[in-house]
């Protein structure tokens, strides 16, 4: 029962981060429509940075699993740059110590790509897919 009560709490916790995205990009859709035309030469500058940004700023989450359980991560991202990595949710067979480094090293690298950890593969993997997700949400469309 608890295994399927954290599958609801990923879902369900997904499901508003999904709502309040939707809903802050009609907001800020709906706001860029309605600007007057005349604005500064800042204000260009503003949003021609903003739209060749890679990322989003904030944070997304990510799940990652496989047989041996599941892994939930937020990742924060700041003007393109991994700021912070958090496991949010550990539901491994095996130990957390196992991967209690790796949110430091994908700030590190920047990337999802950390070293696999010796004993803990499967745990390693459901991470590198859980910020890999995150990411991916974190991605300017």
């Amino acid at each position: 029962m608890a295994k399927m009560d954290k599958k609801w709490i990923v879902l369900c916790s997904t499901a508003i981060g999904a709502i309040y995205a939707a809903g802050y990009f009609a907001t800020e859709t709906q706001a860029a429509l309605q600007q007057p035309a005349s604005y500064s030469q800042a204000s260009v500058k503003t949003s021609s940075i903003q739209s060749n940004s890679k990322y989003k700023d904030g944070t997304f989450y990510g799940t990652g699993s496989n047989r041996r359980g599941e892994i939930q991560v937020a990742v924060t991202m700041k003007a393109d740059k991994i700021t912070d990595v958090e496991i949010s949710d550990f539901a491994m067979h095996y130990s957390e110590q196992d991967v209690v480094d790796l949110p430091q090293e994908v700030v590190r690298i920047q990337s999802a790509q950390v070293k696999n950890v010796s004993g803990a593969t499967y745990s390693t993997q459901a991470f590198k897919d859980a910020v890999d997700q995150a990411l991916a949400q974190a991605l300017n469309a």
